[in-house]
């Protein structure tokens, strides 16, 4: 998983050749160290066809405010420079494949 700053979003999450997972997150959000492991092992099966991504909402809080995160871990898969599917909260690695089968291939 690669990170993103408010100044890389545009490039790195909205201009990119294929689909974005960005996890918002914080260091001090103990769920989202769940969200994490489960993101990192969709990245070891689909990061071919799917960038994986996170934003430090502490250190970067632009975007995602933006976006309407207002709870953290929120995760939102962009296809196309818009978002397409938001994930709110601590899922399984099965929930998340799940809600991004469409792209996940």
């Amino acid at each position: 998983m690669f990170e993103v700053t408010d100044d890389t979003f545009a490039s790195d999450v909205l201009e990119a050749d294929r689909p974005v997972v960005v996890d918002f997150r914080a260091p001090w959000c103990g769920p989202c160290k769940a969200v994490d492991r489960a993101l990192e092992e969709l990245e070891a099966t689909h990061g071919e066809r799917v960038g994986f991504a996170t934003v430090n909402v502490d250190e970067d809080p632009v975007h995602a405010a933006e976006h309407g995160v207002l709870s953290l871990p929120t995760v939102i898969l962009f296809a196309g420079g818009q978002a397409r599917r938001i994930v709110v909260g601590a899922r399984s690695r099965r929930h998340f494949e799940q809600q991004f089968a469409d792209w996940l291939g």
